[in-house]
């Protein structure tokens, strides 16, 4: 198995949330060999698969949707022309390597979030925990007008938390596509708000980008982060709401599980 990450050469944490997983992957013993790889950062996705001599090697995108990188630029890179629902399959010598979907648009990633919004609320209770009812719960993706596919797996999910009818209000926000993340406020009909970053790791986007557009200065950001805290302090009062900020749902513990399903699904799938 190979846990294919985006990368930066910018900011350290990016990469953290595939090592971990893979860690754990690897501790669990289920495969020849489990392997991180990066677009944007070494070790690159074509050396490692170069190293690999096993005869299926299933190819895991730490993305969260089925957007501009993770759906287009890296698939057609390596190969790959076709997606399915299962991922996609190619022939190389004498292996089979297996594209599967980016771990975000898994159905168990409702289970991520739910979790994600009530620890953060439990975490810091102050001045007391208000009730999934009395929260408006929002889920900050990246979107971008590249893809037309890349706010996708927010809205799903979004849409079944909606079905789910615990909360306030749901919503999706977006950093570079309608509705904006500065635009939550006037969407809430409640006075607590949640936000969960639908990102894998806790980069530059989720502890700079993120907590600035919900109005926190920026050098209030930066002290924060100086002084190796959370950039956001939860709860804080803001535009007449009281807003909790988790990390981001790719350092979840519980995703190590979602990534296995996701396997298990591409495998029958490409049997």
């Amino acid at each position: 198995m190979v846990l294919l990450g985006h990368g930066s050469t910018l900011n350290s944490e990016s990469s953290g949330p595939v090592y971990a997983h893979a860690a754990e992957l690897r501790r669990a013993g289920l495969f020849a060999e489990v392997r991180e790889a990066f677009w944007k950062q070494a070790p690159h996705i074509s050396q490692v698969l170069g190293e690999l001599k096993a005869n299926r090697v299933f190819i895991v995108p730490m993305f969260i949707g089925e957007g501009y990188f993770s759906g287009e630029v890296i698939p057609e890179a390596l190969g790959f022309h076709t997606h399915s629902a299962q991922g996609s399959r190619l022939l190389r010598g004498n292996q089979t390597w297996i594209y599967c979907r980016a771990v975000g648009t898994h159905a168990s990633m409702t289970r991520i979030l739910l979790t994600r919004a009530r620890h953060v609320v439990e975490q810091f209770p102050f001045p007391r925990a208000p009730l999934p009812r009395d929260i408006s719960l929002f889920i900050a993706g990246h979107g971008t007008e590249r893809s037309s596919r890349s706010g996708d797996a927010v809205q799903a999910q979004v849409e079944i938390l909606r079905g789910l009818d615990m909360y306030g209000c749901v919503h999706g926000v977006f950093m570079e596509q309608e509705p904006l993340i500065a635009q939550s406020y006037s969407l809430a009909t409640t006075r607590h708000m949640v936000v969960i970053p639908f990102f894998i790791s806790d980069g530059l986007h989720v502890t700079e980008d993120i907590p600035m557009m919900l109005g926190e200065p920026e050098r209030i950001v930066r002290v924060r982060l100086t002084n190796g805290q959370w950039p956001w302090r939860n709860p804080t009062e803001m535009n007449g709401k009281l807003v909790w900020y988790s990390r981001s749902v790719g350092t979840e513990p519980g995703l190590t599980e979602v990534v296995l399903e996701m396997v298990t699904q591409a495998a029958d799938g490409n049997r």
